[in-house]
């Protein structure tokens, strides 16, 4: 262990964060080590990948002091902010800003910023095709991290792209629902437009893959384990449920009237990809997140994983 290399990894207790931190454990061979920074080293997900040989070290995105600490002596950093526990842009732009000062300050080599199109570019905020939020956005937690990315520019950095995560359908209660006819329907926002998705497992695999390739630094990338049509989806849930799941096509109106907190932002979000499937689909290259992550799943291998759970809800 004495002569890899230690990564520094923000969120690992979470989604993103815990598959970074499970690929570089996974690897003992591997040029690296994890260290993971939590909030609560005695958490149960803290000691598991504690158990796995991870290091574990209490830090704070909120206290930039804390992330300097915990950066000193890395080689890289997994940088990660978390728009879902306060439903804030500024908020998550200001833990972007003592990432990036704190990864400066450790003058680490190669730091990875998990982010997202800043959708103003292509709808202003004059444009009236959907609703600004927070009086400054379309869709907060992509502009959030999108304007975010000015503060890493001086670093060794990789603009790492994510896609939607297919365990959305688990946890965010979007996955099939049974009407009132019986039967089971995806309803979705997409029109016949492709969605870009991933394994949440996936994203940290193929975050592995660009820690091992100085040759990505100063690039952005986007990564996405298939891109699929709501139909082929549907197609997808009969098939791992053993049942007919039918597509239900949203409107994003309809969708932003759903009443859930950040239901506004997530019907902008996927008119955004459905109105710009081309360009989305487009900063996302399949085959490079294949080669970063050989073992980067299929929406049918997700699904064959999860179904127990899926069949629950």
């Amino acid at each position: 262990m004495a002569d890899k290399k230690t990564i520094a990894i923000i969120g690992a207790t979470g989604a993103q964060g815990g598959g970074l931190a499970r690929a570089i454990l996974a690897d003992q061979d591997g040029p690296f080590k994890a260290r993971v920074l939590t909030r609560s080293p005695g958490s149960d997900k803290a000691k598991a990948l504690a158990a796995l040989g991870a290091e574990v070290v209490a830090a704070n995105v909120d206290d930039e002091a804390s992330l300097r600490r915990a950066f000193t002596g890395a080689h890289g950093a997994f940088c990660v902010t978390f728009f879902w526990d306060h439903l804030s842009a500024e908020k998550e732009q200001a833990e972007a800003r003592s990432m990036a000062a704190a990864a400066k300050a450790a003058a680490l080599d190669h730091v990875i910023w998990s982010t997202l199109e800043d959708t103003r570019k292509r709808v202003p905020i004059s444009d009236d095709r959907m609703p600004t939020l927070q009086g400054k956005y379309k869709v907060p937690h992509f502009d959030g991290k999108g304007e975010a990315d000015q503060f890493f520019t001086a670093l060794p950095i990789t603009y790492l792209m994510t896609a939607f995560y297919w365990e959305n359908f688990i946890h965010f209660g979007m996955g099939p629902k049974r009407g009132a006819d019986g039967r089971l329907a995806l309803g979705l926002p997409m029109g016949d437009k492709k969605l870009p998705g991933i394994a949440a497992e996936d994203i940290g695999r193929c975050a592995y893959g660009v820690f091992k390739r100085d040759d990505l630094i100063g690039k952005r990338i986007g990564i996405a384990g298939e891109f699929l049509t709501g139909t082929e989806m549907a197609a997808g849930f009969s098939r791992a449920l053993g049942e007919p799941v039918h597509y239900q096509e949203l409107t994003p109106d309809a969708y932003r009237a759903l009443g859930f907190p950040g239901a506004d932002d997530l019907g902008n979000m996927f008119q955004y990809k459905r109105d710009f499937e081309a360009e989305y689909c487009g900063a996302r290259s399949l085959s490079l997140s294949r080669a970063l992550n050989p073992a980067l799943l299929t929406f049918d291998g997700w699904l064959a994983e999860h179904k127990a759970e899926l069949a629950k809800g």
